[in-house]
């Protein structure tokens, strides 16, 4: 492992990079939510490694320039060390009166945020928050503000070990995993490589900005998004009935995003107006996620404390994410005490936690908190069902292949016949194997027997070259997967109507389209089977490839410097690309990371429709 010196030929007093200097444990949430949150000392670690920095992010951020070359010089890599190469200094080591030297002491403190956990044995966030990971600060750039987390800086008060146990503990405990308040190197690739992934293809998420490597695996992931808020960090305060600091938390996260022209109003009347636009932005982000996470089959553990999940619906905590092949419904992970909601119950907890806005909404507002009951048929939560219902529509129609003003279109005037293609849509997705629910490396699944990314794309081309439907025989040989096994293929009446229903309904689109156009229906079809062979590519990322993908690279990893690395992801997340209307960047990859390339899409393709 090698050791961080400074450049010696840095000119002093002069900084190519002075952004970093912003990213010093400061950030305007201590000001806002004084209760909010745990102060920690740190101090500057000496050794460790760059294994990666995100080029890509560092110039939205502002933190490099736009023109800078995808190369670490030993200036950058000097302010990144010094930024983020850091521990804190916790109870334990106060406890136990551990000294350090004063040079490596860091001048300002940085915060771990409380939120509501379900492991905690308090059940009202007293104690609960981040237990291994700080808050570095902010930086603005181009009118956004951008929050930086690193996860693996040391144990905090806040994690579940400490306060289930009643004690504290030394960061790096062998006696413990999470409570030990490190973080492995392969969890920052795995969030690495999903999140970029994901992101370039318009899921709100959290992204890795730079790990750095210890030993024995280990490191600091550092990730940025532009509010690192969670519906947990007002949940906290709701559950324990805090007017003022659920009212700091709220005032805080509103004003970041009028600041960072997110919210859809810039100007409010009085605090009542502003109070109930957060419980109905809540409800419109929280539909459109719920829904996009179930017709893009993302698993997220979403349950009613709100931790999992980032309150613009974004994506965070890569652990307990998956994206499937399939609609395996019934898939859920085991996490020893519990087990984790299903994809299908997914929309309900996000109900659930626009309901409990309505309750926050209505208790800043009134001063007075109300029973959650009261708010099971409020005006957001019959907003966030009609949403949901519209976002499902709009999905499949994007998933079909037709471009926007189709979509529009036919939600404008054939609305039931979207419906009734809906239905028959979801006949097939949901179908299980008749083998049962078992046992999976991380959990239990009952399988999904049809690949509707298969039929969605092969269809529209089968029909041009045929000119007629399919067969019932060769539409279940198209839309079968490896899961579905004989007796789960049974061509009985009931799957044969379903089957003519599924293509009547479609013809039926395609015929609208082409008659309210005056297109050829052949015509159609090609923009169809073009814009389909995209959004349902063969060879889509699932959880399962990610977690082999993760394998390989920390094979590979000593091998591969940062700037390797960087390349590598930039192709893959290229690779991935299922937006037919998104330009591809050109590739720059060397041959050796063409190579490595290849063996990825291999992996993906064979995991294709797993877990």
């Amino acid at each position: 492992m090698g050791t961080f010196k400074q450049n010696p030929t840095q000119t002093p007093g002069i900084r190519h990079y002075p952004h970093f200097s912003h990213i010093n444990g400061r950030h305007p949430f201590k000001e806002f939510v004084p209760e909010g949150f745990v102060d920690y000392s740190a101090r500057r670690l000496k050794s460790g490694k760059i294994t990666y920095f995100n080029f890509d992010l560092a110039k939205e951020m502002g933190l490099i320039s736009k023109d800078h070359p995808h190369t670490l010089n030993s200036e950058l890599e000097r302010e990144i060390f010094q930024t983020f190469n850091l521990m804190i200094i916790n109870e334990y080591d106060l406890e136990h009166k551990i000294k350090f030297s004063e040079d490596d002491l860091l001048p300002h403190k940085y915060m771990a945020t409380r939120y509501l956990q379900l492991q905690h044995p308090d059940k009202a966030g007293r104690t609960s928050g981040d237990g291994r990971t700080i808050w570095n600060g902010t930086v603005r750039h181009q009118g956004k503000t951008w929050d930086i987390s690193s996860c693996g800086t040391g144990a905090t008060k806040l994690s579940p070990a400490c306060n289930i146990n009643k004690k504290f503990y030394q960061t790096g405990d062998p006696a413990i995993s999470y409570g030990c308040g490190l973080a492995e190197v392969a969890e920052g690739i795995e969030t690495l490589f999903f999140s970029e992934v994901l992101h370039q293809n318009h899921f709100q998420t959290e992204r890795i900005l730079a790990i750095i490597e210890h030993e024995k695996g280990l490191g600091i992931n550092v990730r940025a998004h532009q509010n690192l808020m969670r519906p947990s960090h007002f949940f906290c305060h709701l559950k324990q009935s805090n007017y003022q600091n659920l009212k700091a938390v709220t005032d805080y996260y509103i004003h970041r995003e009028l600041e960072n022209k997110n919210w859809p109003l810039s100007q409010f009347k009085n605090d009542k107006e502003k109070y109930r636009s957060l419980a109905r932005t809540i409800a419109e982000r929280f539909a459109k996620m719920s829904a996009q996470f179930e017709d893009e089959y993302i698993f997220c553990w979403l349950d009613w404390d709100g931790d999992n999940i980032l309150m613009d619906g974004g994506i965070i905590d890569y652990g307990s994410i998956r994206q499937f092949g399939l609609f395996h419904a019934e898939y859920r992970y085991d996490d020893v005490e519990r087990f984790s909601t299903t994809i299908l119950e997914q929309k309900q907890k996000a109900r659930y936690i626009v309901q409990c806005f309505s309750q926050i909404s209505d208790f800043l507002i009134t001063g007075k908190k109300k029973s959650l009951s009261q708010f099971q048929k409020s005006a957001e939560v019959k907003l966030f069902d009609q949403i949901f219902e519209q976002e499902k529509n709009k999905n499949l129609l994007q998933k079909i292949g037709l471009k926007k003003q189709y979509q529009e279109e036919l939600l404008k005037n054939q609305k039931d016949l979207v419906i009734k293609f809906r239905k028959a849509f979801t006949h097939f997705e949901r179908a299980k194997s008749k083998r049962g629910v078992y046992k999976v490396a991380d959990g239990i699944n009952r399988d999904a027997i049809f690949c509707m990314r298969d039929i969605l794309r092969e269809m529209p081309q089968l029909y041009l070259s045929k000119n007629q439907n399919l067969n019932h025989e060769e539409f279940l040989d198209v839309i079968k997967s490896s899961y579905a096994k004989r007796a789960d293929l049974k061509l009985t009446p009931m799957r044969k109507r379903q089957i003519d229903r599924f293509q009547r309904f479609y013809n039926q689109i395609v015929d609208h389209l082409s008659k309210k156009n005056g297109e050829p229906r052949n015509k159609i079809l090609l923009d169809i089977t073009m814009r389909s062979s995209v959004i349902n590519k063969f060879d889509r990322i699932t959880g399962d490839s990610i977690s082999h993908i993760v394998q390989k690279v920390r094979h590979l990893r000593p091998k591969l410097s940062p700037v390797e690395m960087d390349a590598l992801v930039k192709e893959f997340r290229n690779y991935q690309i299922l937006d037919p209307d998104q330009k591809r960047q050109t590739s720059s990859v060397h041959e050796r990371q063409k190579h490595i390339m290849r063996g990825l899409s291999t992996i993906v393709r064979d995991c294709r429709e797993g877990l």
